[in-house]
């Protein structure tokens, strides 16, 4: 075999590191290129297949963007509540009161404990599961998130809920994601009436016990004095009596005259009497005024013999006043206390119930939520731009892996290990597709039977 000086390179006689002295190719003088220039080199005569791979990416990330559904974020904002103390006392004494059948009332108390003022017990009622059961039941959370347990639609719930305090200006900002714009505003305001309601209906303080009270003796007290009134009224009907010291004046006054108009008449018929006889007009006439006044007297002083014989009468007689000014002055008693009562109690309850608007903390809302227009989630040109960056550099990643397995040396131990798994894998993946297959046409000629099978027999 005959060799050239092309075939072979330049050889020169030196020392090897080990000391052996021997002829040795001579250095190769032409310089080699850099990993970073051949990896450019690699890309750049693979442009056309970084193209397509970003287009393929491009195409796919448009797909995907608009496959994602859109949210929509709705969001409100609560003025920080005016500082009340003792209010997280009174309110976790509330829910502990009710003990273990406070029913939904009890999920407020875990999430009150170390609350040291009106703004995190705020969130903490908002976080409660009081408030997240209501939400789930008055929108059907659980049917709509597609869960089938109600711990589960709590937990989704949550996740499109954000609730917040601002540490420095005390605001509480809620945000309610959600696939409908509409719904999400109306959850959002959900949480304020559940936070107004559930505040107002768990507060304990004094004035609202103490409206409690008067509330309840008042309406005791009510029924008391129509009770009353109703004996005194119809007690007046039957008897004639208005005023009964007021009329016994009057009736003595009356009695007082009729007898002195008969004294003055009995004078003068005396007088008549020694004139004329008794036949005389003018005699006749004054004995029948004298007995018309002495039956007025009669009936004004009542009739000993028929005491009930007064009716007609615009007042009671004389006789029976002793004994109806001790009942009219026992039920007109009676009934200026009860009405006394109710007055006093009427006063001392408007007073309770402004009292318990101070101490009760409302809910002032600094922004209502509105109906969002924009949607919050996905940003579609983000993930576009980033899906085709990421096939243009998975492309890239492949060409230099692939490179990389190329330049390795066959009997290399790692390549060896490499290919000997993706064979067991494949063949692996070989024997489980026709056992695919045929449990799947064996599941549509029978879906009844595969079913039992698969909960029966092993894999």
């Amino acid at each position: 075999m005959n060799f050239t000086s092309s075939a072979l390179p330049p050889l020169t006689r030196g020392t090897s590191g080990n000391g052996h002295v021997g002829i040795y190719p001579l250095p190769d003088p032409t310089p080699r290129p850099s990993k970073r220039v051949m990896y450019l080199q690699m890309f750049w005569d693979r442009r056309r297949f970084l193209l397509r791979a970003g287009i393929y990416a491009l195409l796919a990330s448009i797909l995907i963007a608009f496959l994602i559904p859109v949210r929509y974020k709705a969001k409100t904002q609560l003025m920080p509540p005016d500082g009340q103390q003792g209010l997280g006392m009174a309110l976790m004494s509330a829910l502990a009161s009710k003990g273990s059948g406070a029913g939904a009332l009890g999920g407020v108390a875990g999430d009150l404990l170390g609350m040291k003022n009106s703004g995190a017990l705020f969130v903490g009622v908002l976080k409660s599961r009081t408030v997240a059961d209501r939400l789930i039941q008055e929108f059907d959370l659980q049917h709509l998130y597609d869960d089938t347990k109600i711990e589960d639609a709590r937990d989704d719930l949550d996740d499109h809920t954000d609730i917040s305090e601002d540490r420095k200006s005390g605001l509480l900002t809620v945000t309610v994601w959600d696939h409908d714009a509409k719904r999400a505003a109306a959850m959002a305001q959900a949480y304020v009436s559940e936070l107004d309601r559930l505040v107002a209906q768990v507060s304990t303080s004094s004035a609202r016990r103490e409206r409690i009270f008067l509330e309840g003796r008042l309406h005791e007290v009510k029924g008391d004095l129509e009770t009353a009134a109703k004996r005194f009224s119809e007690f007046a009907s039957k008897n004639t009596a208005i005023d009964i010291p007021a009329q016994g004046k009057a009736m003595m006054t009356a009695a007082a005259e009729l007898q002195g108009q008969i004294i003055a008449a009995e004078s003068e018929l005396s007088g008549l009497q020694q004139i004329y006889a008794d036949s005389n007009v003018r005699v006749r006439s004054l004995k029948a005024r004298i007995s018309e006044l002495n039956q007025q007297l009669q009936k004004i002083g009542g009739d000993t013999a028929n005491p009930s014989n007064g009716e007609g009468m615009i007042a009671p007689p004389i006789r029976k006043l002793p004994l109806l000014g001790v009942t009219y002055a026992d039920l007109y008693r009676q009934n200026k206390i009860e009405e006394t009562v109710f007055e006093l109690l009427t006063q001392q309850y408007e007073m309770a119930k402004v009292q318990e608007a101070k101490e009760i903390p409302t809910v002032k809302v600094l922004d209502a939520p509105v109906v969002p227009t924009k949607k919050s989630f996905p940003p579609r040109g983000i993930l576009i731009a980033v899906g085709t960056l990421l096939g243009i550099v998975g492309a890239a990643g492949s060409l230099v892996l692939r490179k990389k397995w190329n330049d390795t040396d066959p009997n290399d131990p790692g390549r060896v290990l490499a290919e000997e798994v993706g064979a067991s894998l494949w063949a692996g993946t070989q024997r489980v597709a026709p056992a695919a297959a045929s449990l799947r046409s064996a599941f549509e000629r029978n879906p009844a039977a595969s079913e039992s099978a698969l909960k029966t027999e092993p894999l």
